[in-house]
């Protein structure tokens, strides 16, 4: 059973959200031979005052 996590800053809305994890989920159905039903996604969204890049918070750019 593949177990993705995948992190994201917040702001895509739900139909972004809904394609790319099917576009994931059909991806790795194909190249591992898995079964879609058997693929597990965990989207973790972040506000952007809670990450950083070189030193800068997300919301400062």
């Amino acid at each position: 059973m593949p177990l993705v996590h995948i992190d994201l800053i917040e702001g895509r809305s739900d139909e972004q959200l809904r394609g790319l994890v099917k576009d994931v989920t059909e991806a790795i159905a194909k190249n591992a031979n898995v079964p879609a039903e058997r693929i597990h996604i965990v989207l973790n969204e972040m506000k952007k005052d809670r990450y950083s890049v070189a030193g800068k918070m997300a919301d400062e750019k």
